[in-house]
């Protein structure tokens, strides 16, 4: 096939798009156009992918980036057996050059839920905004295909849709043992990912010879806090690393931390990072979000803190650091859990299989019963 890939919002070495998605649809041997913000990130694209160049979508400076993805999707979905859009935004007044190929909306969140932990989106507009999007997401469903990176988003559409979970690369072997200096965090940071209450955390650990990694991009509202704890030797913030690097980055840690807020997005979104930690056997810390605590207790691989409550946090690394039997026992079991439930090239299949089955048919059709 070839597959054009489009997002102006993601960053173009986003983990989900770029290191599962699109390789495996490279691996598979399909040709593969990929639309994103590569200068504005400053990222050279692999050659194995055709790139094309477009702005990048902030806050609320859009409009520039969708016009280009726009004309970028008219001009290269013309040749493209399938269009994988990866933005809910880029669905409002998609040109009807691109509505007769294909089009695939990876629904990678969901969007409604998630407007109150946008900052850019003024409060008095939410309520206004939330039906908007469902009626977005309705009409999306009549004309095109969807993929959904969560079970919990099935409620949300009248047809079922497949679903292409957001798991990770789990190596064969096992990683070494935690060591009994470090917590990390692999990420985007903002306020409802629990940036605040990390810098807090790492305050209070930083005097007994704790280190936090936070590493990921961060949203303006939190930057200056970062800045200035980094400053202070608080912490350790690196910014935006790849993903395969954070993740090398943060291997040997003992504990991964994922204190998100209880925002309504994420109460029926696994988080990703509980995950990755797992695979890298690092113990995970997490708040009380259903998805996590569904994961992390049954395993027996990390801790459940309360929302908001940096000490409890701090606690919970002070246990595992004591501890040299109960951080191995952790991240072994997180490893095995992982391994055995979420090893991205076992769902690498399945989500080329459907592309596949998808490509040249315009017109959407309810799935069967098997691919639910």
């Amino acid at each position: 096939m070839r597959v054009c890939v489009c997002t102006v919002v993601h960053h173009p070495e986003d983990a989900r798009i770029l290191h599962r998605q699109i390789r495996a649809l490279i691996d598979a041997g399909h040709e593969v156009t990929y639309i994103a913000p590569f200068r504005a990130c400053n990222v050279t694209p692999w050659r194995e992918i055709s790139p094309v160049d477009v702005p990048r979508a902030t806050g609320r400076h859009r409009l520039r980036a969708l016009r280009a993805a726009h004309r970028a999707l008219v001009e290269h979905s013309a040749y493209a057996d399938l269009v994988l859009l990866h933005d809910p935004e880029l669905l409002v007044s998609l040109p009807r050059p691109v509505r007769r190929r294909t089009v695939v909306w990876d629904v990678h969140e969901d969007t409604a839920a998630a407007l109150s932990a946008k900052g850019w989106v003024p409060a008095p507009a939410r309520p206004l905004l939330r039906p908007a999007v469902r009626r977005l997401e309705s009409r999306s469903e009549r004309r095109h295909r969807l993929l959904l990176a969560e079970e919990g988003y099935r409620a949300r559409f009248r047809d079922p849709h497949p679903v292409v979970p957001n798991t990770t690369y789990v190596a064969d072997l096992p990683p070494g043992p935690p060591d009994d200096r470090r917590a990390v965090y692999v990420g985007h940071l903002s306020v409802a990912r629990g940036a605040l209450d990390m810098i807090e955390t790492a305050r209070l650990l930083a005097p007994e010879g704790v280190t936090v990694e936070l590493i990921g991009a961060a949203d303006q509202r939190v930057r200056p806090a970062l800045r200035d704890a980094q400053r202070e030797g608080v912490l350790r913030w690196y910014g935006f690393v790849p993903n395969d690097r954070a993740l090398r980055i943060a291997e040997g840690a003992m504990a991964g931390l994922a204190l998100l807020h209880d925002e309504p997005n994420y109460r029926h979104s696994m988080p990703t990072k509980v995950v990755e930690y797992m695979a890298r056997g690092i113990p995970v810390i997490t708040t009380p979000l259903p998805p996590a605590v569904r994961i992390v207790e049954p395993a027996g691989c990390g801790a459940v803190v309360p929302f908001g409550d940096p000490h409890a946090a701090a606690d919970a690394v002070r246990r595992l650091r004591a501890d040299p039997e109960l951080r191995v026992g952790q991240g072994k079991r997180g490893y095995e859990t992982a391994r055995a439930r979420y090893h991205w090239p076992a769902h690498a299949e399945s989500f080329v299989a459907h592309l596949e089955s998808w490509a040249g048919r315009s017109t959407p059709a309810p799935e069967p019963e098997q691919a639910r």
